[in-house]
């Protein structure tokens, strides 16, 4: 696929707003051709992919057919996680998209995140992801199918938002590269034939009053779908994120009452008992 040269970042591993020094925030190495990434792990030489599943280096991670997600999205995935091999689409870069990636880095496996410069590290760590074990590269270019390639090859998982609509071509090179490398593809936007798409279809927080208040946490109906054996529709409401900063399942009892009447009617004609709460 030629070759491509983007900046990449390891996720600062000292949070905004705390003291010492974090490390790997600076330019850490390229993306050269497909397959070769120059960042690499600790302990590991640099020019050398991340470890990867069956290899030595990266305990804990499930060597099955599935990567690990939140228990709270299980059941809105065929085989209760992201299935290897596969790509999985959400119209729109938000905290699903981390959520979705939570699960895999949270057991140690290897995640990228390309085309996102403002994925934000707080909401990150706090759902799960691992700064060590996550790289970034906040502007993809115009050879981005190459750069993607490339993390694909040294990655579980990769999250990427690309610059431009994929021509069919580029999409069957890269979706050959992730089945060789048994990984996964999260996008954020289209992708026309993927295996799994997820969205949010209604959403509303809590914690405002009249004119004043703060904002605490929001409640949201995520319906996923797809092809195949993801093909039947199925919708659950979450809390994206909790109080907490988590991502937790709703009770249909605590639904804020300003979701909009046809969320509202959605949400009582599948949860018997369903009643609207005040956001207080």
């Amino acid at each position: 696929m030629g070759a491509a040269f983007a900046e990449i970042r390891r996720m600062p591993t000292v949070l905004p707003g705390s003291t010492g020094q974090a490390s790997g925030t600076g330019q850490a190495g390229a993306v050269g051709q497909a397959g070769a990434v120059g960042l690499a792990g600790p302990g590991v030489p640099e020019g050398a992919a991340p470890a990867v599943p069956g290899v030595p280096g990266v305990p804990g991670v499930p060597e099955g057919g599935v990567l690990p997600v939140l228990p709270a999205l299980r059941e809105l995935l065929p085989r209760g996680g992201l299935a290897r091999g596969s790509v999985v689409a959400v119209p729109e870069f938000g905290l699903l998209c981390l959520a979705l990636t939570a699960g895999a880095s949270a057991v140690g496996a290897w995640c990228g995140i390309a085309g996102i410069p403002e994925a934000g590290v707080l909401a990150a760590a706090g759902l799960g992801l691992d700064p060590e074990r996550t790289l970034l590269v906040p502007d993809v270019g115009t050879a981005w199918p190459q750069v993607v390639a490339s993390l694909i090859d040294g990655c579980e998982l990769v999250l990427v938002r690309p610059p431009a609509r994929a021509s069919a071509q580029v999409r069957q090179r890269l979706e050959a590269t992730l089945r060789r490398g048994r990984g996964v593809l999260l996008v954020a936007g289209d992708w026309p034939g993927a295996q799994v798409r997820l969205r949010v279809a209604a959403q509303g927080w809590t914690g405002l009053g009249d004119g004043h208040g703060r904002l605490r946490s929001c409640c949201a109906e995520v319906i996923a779908g797809g092809r195949g054996e993801a093909a039947a529709a199925r919708s659950r409401w979450l809390w994206l994120p909790a109080e907490d900063g988590t991502v937790a399942v709703a009770d249909p009892a605590d639904i804020p009452a300003e979701l909009p009447a046809a969320a509202q009617a959605n949400a009582g004609s599948s949860s018997a008992g369903l009643r609207a709460v005040s956001a207080g």
